[in-house]
């Protein structure tokens, strides 16, 4: 999204070459960021890509609207995939306080409408596979703040 110019009257008489007017940037507080169609980013994991146990961190190159993420192997419910938003080694409350979704079956998917820049997926088998769909926004991955607290990294 280009930047464009909008006057702000509580700059007039500022020692900007602009006076009042001021350079328009999507930010997190912005609706229209989120109200437009997100660009689409698409990474995942294929059989034999991952350890059993092991645990992927995505980043995005921006600030996503929405993230879907798609579990295609069937190695069956007592080997799921897990979704969350804090690495499970940071904290035991990722785990015990089941801070995760999990994805137990073949073409389970779980589409969370949230924004953040980043998400972490746990493989609990060598053959689980998933994909990960995100929609961006223009917004820069560094205005994102951190996910903590109540739900993700806190017991309660």
């Amino acid at each position: 999204m280009p930047n464009t110019t909008v006057y702000n009257p509580n700059r007039s008489g500022s020692s900007s070459p602009d006076g009042g007017f001021q350079r328009y940037q999507p930010g997190l507080g912005n609706v229209g960021s989120y109200q437009v169609s997100g660009t689409p980013w698409i990474s995942g994991s294929k059989a034999g890509d991952t350890t059993a146990g092991q645990e992927k961190l995505f980043k995005f190159p921006t600030v996503a609207k929405a993230i879907t993420v798609h579990r295609r192997d069937n190695e069956g419910a007592t080997k799921p995939v897990r979704v969350h938003f804090a690495a499970s080694n940071t904290s035991e409350n990722v785990t015990n306080g089941v801070h995760y979704i999990n994805l137990n079956s073949q073409d389970d998917s779980i589409t969370l409408n949230i924004k953040c820049s980043e998400v972490y997926v746990s493989s609990s088998h060598a053959n689980n596979s998933y994909t990960v769909i995100a929609e961006l926004t223009s917004i820069p991955a560094g205005e994102m703040y951190a996910l903590t607290g109540a739900g993700i990294t806190d017991w309660n």
